[in-house]
């Protein structure tokens, strides 16, 4: 069989438009390719989202590697200033273009590539698990999750796990991820009582309580930072009133804040102090103030060790760069693994993801796989 080539197999994601829920024939592909190539393979679909499963090896060998990614990709926002085709995988300058370039298929090539060739190479005293799923960018409640639920009522078991994902800012070979903080949402409605504005007294405003409450949250010290984590945050990511009138004091008014925390919190201990100072307020001013909260997970990190010093010499090995061990961005399927088994981040420099004319370097697609490669050849010498 003769080596796939990653760069290749990118462009044939890319093309395939699988914005989120839409698996947009990505996972077909892979599935026929895996197959093809001796993995065992199984669609875990739920809840309207397609994921894919895939094993090389005995079921319960002595030590199993698994990757973990994603296909779906955000959607493309405004089509008419994208200067190619979002889905056509353009090659430009040394730049692929593509929605999904570098977030994440990319990525999840590199490690297919690495896989398939690695079984027929040199196979392997273990096994190679592959989870892939099509509900990474959205709400993420049928995807990853359902793979691990998949895995548990099968008695599946990865020992580690390398979650695909662009972790460098810059330079390739710069950053691998050992953790991540965990987020927070919350929106609070604070009501009052309506009323002329030329008779403040015979209304009670909510736009003051809120004014204040928000000025108490971003303003609140969380933390310093911890041993691995820098200092957690709070951001008033919007107010709203709704109130077109200049003569009319509003019943109601909103906001929204979103925290990005360390592991010197908790969801619920976050929870419990946005509670106590809604609650405060709403005395205060002696408004109503309803609040609801989101955790989109939790902080984790998985402590350097075997598994962040075996991807850490391959990165080197391949790049001439040490990676430094980070806990920076936003959440990732990772804080799902982390309850599996342990788990660090490795991919390729991030800066367009998401972005109008996302691209990603050609030259590091292949350099990719080599270090996938050469981490599953170390793991299991």
């Amino acid at each position: 069989m003769s080596a796939i080539d990653p760069i290749q197999l990118t462009a044939d994601l890319i093309r395939c438009p699988s914005v989120t829920p839409n698996e947009g024939g990505a996972l077909v592909l892979l599935e026929r390719m895996l197959t093809e190539a001796g993995f065992v393979c199984t669609r875990v679909d739920r809840g309207g989202i397609c994921n894919l499963f895939a094993r090389w090896g005995d079921k319960g060998a002595a030590q199993t590697f698994g990757f973990n990614g994603h296909t779906d990709v955000v959607p493309l926002g405004d089509e008419t200033a994208w200067t190619v085709s979002p889905f056509g995988a353009e090659i430009k300058d040394g730049f692929m273009y593509g929605r999904g370039a570098t977030d994440m298929k990319s990525g999840v090539a590199a490690f297919v590539a690495a896989a398939i060739d690695f079984v027929h190479t040199s196979p392997p005293d273990g096994a190679i698990i592959l989870t892939i799923t099509g509900d990474e960018e959205a709400d993420a409640l049928d995807g990853t999750t359902a793979l691990l639920d998949y895995m548990d009522e099968q008695g599946e078991k990865m020992d580690v796990c390398l979650v695909g994902e662009p972790t460098c800012p810059n330079e390739m070979g710069e950053m691998l991820k050992i953790g991540r903080r965990g987020s927070l949402n919350a929106w609070f409605t604070v009501t009052g009582v309506q009323g002329h504005a030329a008779y403040p007294h015979r209304a009670n405003n909510p736009l003051p309580a809120m004014m204040r409450l928000m000025d108490h949250l971003a303003s609140h010290d969380l933390d310093r930072g911890t041993e691995h984590f820098d200092a957690s945050t709070l951001a008033v990511v919007t107010v709203d009133t709704g109130n077109p009138a200049t003569n009319v004091i509003p019943e109601r008014c909103t906001a929204t804040v979103n925290i990005r925390f360390n592991d010197a919190h908790s969801g619920t201990s976050l929870s419990a102090w946005l509670r106590a100072e809604a609650d405060k307020i709403a005395a205060d001013y002696s408004v109503g103030i309803d609040l609801n909260i989101k955790i989109s997970g939790e902080s984790f990190i998985t402590p350097p060790g075997p598994l962040s010093d075996l991807v850490a010499r391959a990165v080197e090995a391949e790049t001439g760069i040490m990676p430094e061990l980070s806990t920076t961005g936003g959440t990732s399927d990772a804080r799902f693994v982390k309850h599996h088994c342990p788990v660090v981040e490795f991919g390729l420099v991030g800066k367009t993801m998401h972005q109008v004319d996302e691209r990603v370097e050609v030259a590091q697609i292949p350099q990719l796989k080599s270090i996938y490669s050469r981490i599953l050849t170390d793991y299991f010498a």
